[in-house]
């Protein structure tokens, strides 16, 4: 006879009475609370007014915000509902259960003190000897907006729905002068005011594509002059004319296919591995252990403009220890290897041809360091893209606008450190 064991659901006292005593001492939300402990958080602190209901203790909010990140858990009624059902929730929340608002609020609230935090972080991880510097790789992603691409607008459709509305406004004021004032009153005036209501809409957008254009004119206008410039002095060198295309100059009125987002304004259509989305990139440093040093996230579909400003986003006292940085051609420019600080030596191919330093060195049985460099960065960086995609499932931001996106996703690189910071930690 078989005897199976089986749990006592009426039993009392199952859990231990100590909550310090519910999780393995090397649990992932143990170190969360290691870490907030050793934050700066007077700034928070010191937001409160006060009155009214005794507020949750900051540590404990941002440990549930921390640790659901940690763990793919991004919506504040999640959270709400896991310290309830998980024990390390629990464990963070010290057997407390702040409702979703509460947590949403915090997070909202002080989204804009993340980039403090991420450096706080790095530079604990620095002190526990777990952030070394050195060679460092950049590389971006293009992360989906919280808006939907079909709520977007072209200036083709923009233009052709304003001399739509313009026309049947004009109808309109036409038959409103015919009628008597009683007829008018009945649908007429609302009529137009509904259209005019959707016209200032649509000319909004259609200014926003505008000025867009107006900006990316001026950078493509520097591009151009720059190409005609290095034409001419290949010709007055050769005596001949150089081969291939001549670049064509860029014009300033917006393209038919130029869109805006009514959703969020700021995000835009980029091409990504599920085809075009409306997208933000997001933009990441990695040293060899795999930590995130740097980051920042804009709306920017190409990675030309992002290899300074993601130099610049690694914390000065770690910058100061780059030695050498790799990218891939995506992030070329003369203007980029020439403004690399002093003391940092870029490995930027200048196209996909450079890229076969495999191929080359299978042919000709060598190995040099730029070569192994520059294939450490499929390693060293991408990998970090796949975990935060698809082990922890942050594929879509849950803020709109530039300012805020930026903000949350150094609130996911944050937390990704500090799993890595903890694995690192173990080794």
């Amino acid at each position: 006879m078989i005897n199976f064991r089986g749990g006592d659901r009426k039993q009392y006292n199952l859990m231990p009475h100590d909550v310090n005593e519910w999780l393995p001492e090397n649990h992932l939300a143990r170190f969360v609370v290691e870490i907030i402990d050793q934050l700066n958080l007077s700034s928070v602190y010191a937001s409160y007014k006060g009155y009214g209901k005794d507020p949750y203790d900051p540590r404990l909010l941002l440990g549930l915000i921390f640790y659901g990140y940690c763990t793919g858990i991004f919506s504040s009624r999640k959270i709400e509902a896991a310290t309830y059902d998980s024990v390390a929730f629990r464990f963070i929340a010290g057997n407390l259960h702040p409702d979703h608002d509460t947590i949403a609020n915090f997070r909202k609230t002080h989204l804009d003190k993340i980039e403090n935090w991420f450096v706080e972080i790095l530079m604990i991880g620095s002190q526990m000897g777990l952030v070394k510097m050195g060679n460092v790789f950049v590389d971006g992603t293009k992360i989906q907006a919280n808006a939907s691409k079909h709520k977007a607008m072209s200036y083709k459709r923009a233009l052709e729905l304003e001399k739509k509305l313009k026309a049947e406004i004009a109808t309109l004021l036409e038959k409103a002068a015919e009628q008597d004032k009683e007829e008018v009153m009945v649908n007429i005036p609302e009529e137009i005011a509904r259209r005019e209501e959707r016209l200032k809409t649509i000319q909004e957008a259609k200014a926003t594509i505008e000025s867009r254009r107006k900006e990316a004119y001026e950078d493509e206008l520097k591009d151009y002059e720059k190409k005609v410039k290095k034409r001419e002095e290949k010709a007055s060198k050769t005596g001949q004319k150089p081969r291939g295309r001549s670049p064509q100059k860029p014009s300033e009125t917006p393209q038919d296919k130029d869109q805006v987002n009514f959703t969020d304004k700021e995000s835009r259509i980029m091409k990504s591995k599920n085809g075009f989305e409306q997208c933000y990139n997001a933009q990441a440093v990695a040293n060899e252990d795999m930590v995130i040093v740097g980051q920042h996230c804009n709306n920017h579909a190409n990675d030309k403009k992002e290899f300074l400003p993601a130099i610049d986003s690694v914390p000065e006292p770690l910058k100061e220890e780059i030695e050498v940085i790799a990218a891939d051609c995506g992030y070329y420019s003369e203007d980029n290897i020439k403004g690399c600080p002093e003391g940092i030596k870029p490995i930027v191919p200048k196209s996909k041809a450079e890229t076969r330093l495999e191929l080359e060195e299978r042919l000709n049985n060598r190995t040099t360091t730029e070569e192994e460099m520059y294939r450490k960065r499929k390693y060293k960086i991408e990998p970090i893209f796949g975990i935060i995609k698809e082990a922890l499932g942050f594929r879509r931001f849950s803020f709109r606008g530039e300012k805020k996106v930026s903000q949350e996703w150094g609130l996911v690189c944050l937390c990704y450190n500090i799993r890595r910071l903890l694995k690192l930690k173990l080794a």
